[in-house]
């Protein structure tokens, strides 16, 4: 299977785990949720300091068109990684004609947050995003995703090789 989700707290490693998984493939494509928020020029609703309903307006959008664009790209043979913040019963956002991979990059929040600290691919400062890492790693419910068919891979002592290694071999006991 080649089509993914793969959603986790801030600082798990998304981004890094998305662009390294798809070169796996001889056609690959991430999809970052955040990056077809950013396109919003005027009216954007980010979700801090707080989540409105025109926040969540805003992410069903995005959702919906990073659903739509995997589709087109995964058609045409791609393989599709799709970045994103999510919940456990959350993935049916993207409306998906296949089951994707679904899986859930969790680690130990002083890695995590360590990790946020060195991050350099966000055009503000990630260390506004501690409180919501905080809250996000404490309400995280690791069972809850894999009753929602969710792998979780735990990133905390891995290699950014040896979590592709662990997603691949993840998808190959789902086929």
């Amino acid at each position: 299977m080649s089509l993914f989700i793969i959603t986790g707290v801030p600082g798990t490693g998304k981004t890094s785990l998305c662009r390294a998984l798809m070169g796996q493939f001889p056609f690959g494509l991430h999809l970052p949720v955040d990056d077809l928020r950013e396109w919003v020029v005027s009216g954007i609703a980010h979700p801090v300091p707080e989540f409105t309903p025109e926040t969540q307006r805003q992410f069903d959008l995005a959702r919906e068109s990073a659903g739509q664009t995997a589709e087109s790209y995964h058609r045409a043979g791609f393989a599709v990684a799709i970045d994103d913040v999510l919940g456990p019963a959350d993935a049916a956002a993207f409306h998906l004609s296949e089951p994707p991979t679904k899986i859930l990059l969790w680690a130990e929040l002083d890695v995590i947050l360590e990790r946020n600290c060195l991050r350099q691919n966000k055009h503000f400062d990630p260390l506004t995003l501690e409180p919501v890492i905080r809250m996000l790693h404490a309400s995280q419910d690791v069972e809850e995703f894999r009753r929602h068919g969710w792998k979780v891979v735990d990133t905390t002592r891995l290699t950014l090789e040896e979590t592709v290694q662990a997603v691949l071999q993840a998808t190959k006991n789902v086929d």
